[in-house]
């Protein structure tokens, strides 16, 4: 089966302005499904994927129509300082079945980062992220997941049944998907009047990492060794404020701020180990003037620019591009590692694994701040170390 078989082209003449795209625009430089569908054997960076199914998203009927508004903001901008390798894949629609719209979603996400190609995923309902997680199934390789959400969406089934895959549950179904390649996940921006005190016993039960949205107002750069850690980012649109993004029937008065959310995105891209990324939830019929479908549109660009500005400098080749740390705790007969990178000042945490493995995997290498590393010279054990360390038991 070719990956074309999933896809519908898209209409450009409901998206492209009449006269046309400038030629410094994206609608000039993204290679679109619109007739043929492209050539994946070329050399390509980044794949853009509609996904046109909302019957899981709670409470935002309408947003499987979102893809094709973004792409008509997206289509707008202009390119950056560098030359965009990107594919518009069209849009995979609803299967009969929301299993198999799940199923058409993990195997082109599987079959494109298998292509070294990052799938871009506009969708439709924010559980469409349990499908882009499935993806990862056959590549044997851990995952860590960022979700940038107002919610944890560990909503259970009350009547004692199966829990459904919605965009309120999805959680529970990666958290206790067997097997379990799941090795950290992060929520960025959770507000704490929408999550329960259990979801946040289990959270620290699981040495997971959760940051209320207090902790990062006004100071977005502390997100980002949590976003550097990331294999794949589910974005909900309703975790920005509705005054910057109205475009979601769940909007609520307080989130982060638009640029906030392009800076997250950034990040994202910036990230070497990244893979794939997902936003959700936008509803064009909520949209005024179209004013959330610009948001994404940017948000995405942000993604872009920063991909196309990655460092790839994960640690640790050629060694003479970083700096080593080693700090002594007060307490402890024991030193926590510090590395470096004098190509972009990033740090990373060496965690110890608790028995020996091989002699290529003696530690675990962790994104980290300079602030973790203050919190190491003062003699005191970084929290991050301690729940990375548990993690590897």
């Amino acid at each position: 089966m070719s990956l074309a078989d999933f896809f519908t082209p898209i209409d450009l003449k409901k998206i492209a302005p009449k006269k046309g795209y400038y030629t410094s625009q994206l609608g000039d430089k993204i290679v679109h499904y619109s007739v043929d569908f492209p050539d994946l054997e070329e050399k390509t960076d980044i794949a853009i994927i509609g996904v046109m199914d909302d019957r899981n998203a709670v409470g935002n009927p309408g947003c499987s129509l979102g893809p094709d508004y973004i792409r008509e903001k997206l289509y707008q901008l202009n390119e950056g300082g560098y030359t965009v390798k990107i594919v518009d894949l069209g849009n995979i629609r609803a299967g009969e079945k929301v299993t198999d719209t799940y199923f058409a979603v993990k195997t082109v996400v599987s079959e494109l980062i298998k292509k070294d190609i990052i799938p871009v995923i506009l969708g439709g309902g924010q559980d469409i992220t349990y499908a882009q997680y499935m993806g990862y199934e056959d590549l044997e390789q851990k995952v860590d997941l960022v979700v940038i959400d107002s919610h944890f969406d560990l909503d259970e089934d009350d009547h004692g049944g199966s829990i459904e895959t919605t965009s309120g549950s999805y959680l529970n179904k990666i958290f206790l998907h067997e097997p379990n390649y799941l090795f950290n996940y992060s929520n960025l921006g959770y507000q704490t009047y929408f999550v329960s005190q259990d979801s946040l016993r289990v959270m620290d039960k699981l040495y997971f990492d959760v940051h209320r949205l207090g902790e990062l107002s006004g100071n977005v750069a502390v997100t980002e060794p949590a976003i550097r850690n990331a294999s794949m980012v589910s974005f909900d649109i309703g975790a920005i404020r509705a005054a910057d993004a109205m475009g979601n029937a769940n909007a609520t008065p307080n989130g982060f701020y638009g640029e906030e959310a392009c800076q997250l995105c950034r990040y994202a891209g910036f990230n070497d180990k990244l893979t794939s990324i997902g936003f959700y939830e936008f509803n064009p019929a909520y949209d005024s003037n179209g004013q959330t479908a610009w948001q994404l549109a940017q948000m995405i660009w942000y993604f872009i620019d920063g991909f196309y500005n990655r460092k790839r400098d994960f640690p640790l080749n050629p060694k003479s591009q970083y700096l080593i740390y080693k700090t002594s705790l007060t307490h402890e007969d024991q030193e926590v590692v510090f590395v470096k990178s004098k190509k972009s000042d990033r740090w990373w945490m060496q965690v110890p694994y608790p028995s020996a493995g091989s002699p290529n995997e003696r530690f675990h290498l962790v994104p980290c701040s300079y602030a973790d590393y203050k919190t190491a010279t003062s003699g005191e054990l970084p929290d991050l170390w301690w729940r990375t360390y548990q993690k590897l038991n």
